[in-house]
């Protein structure tokens, strides 16, 4: 496995174990309730959805499976905002998970786009 696929399965693995422990934190009542599972459902697919597409069969379905993390990284973040936006946690407090959120986009997207060009 190359070091760059390993490294980045392990980053994607580290934001999930991020997203679970910001659930515990969650109150179990309420609109905050449904928004943790709703992060919680989408922060914890794109690391099973980026190794998922190593075991595609072709690059089609490759950047298919890249697409997929891409997807559960914009809902994550939708997640997020509304936890910030809505009162329920403060900006501050969620920065580093929102940053890593907008670098692990940027990062699957530059990926999907450089395998897409030789399709």
């Amino acid at each position: 496995m190359s070091d760059e696929r390993n490294d980045l399965q392990k980053r994607t693995k580290r934001f999930a174990l991020r997203v679970i422990k910001l659930d515990e934190t969650l109150p179990r009542s309420g609109f905050v309730r449904v928004l943790g599972h709703q992060l919680l459902r989408s922060g914890t697919s794109v690391g099973a959805n980026f190794r998922e597409a190593h075991r595609s069969r072709s690059n089609a379905e490759f950047v298919s499976k890249v697409g997929d993390s891409s997807k559960e990284l914009e809902e994550t973040a939708y997640w997020l905002e509304l936890l910030i936006e809505s009162g329920a946690f403060a900006e501050q407090k969620l920065a580093a998970l929102c940053d890593e959120t907008s670098q692990l986009t940027t990062i699957l997207t530059a990926i999907a786009k450089k395998v897409r060009s030789r399709l």
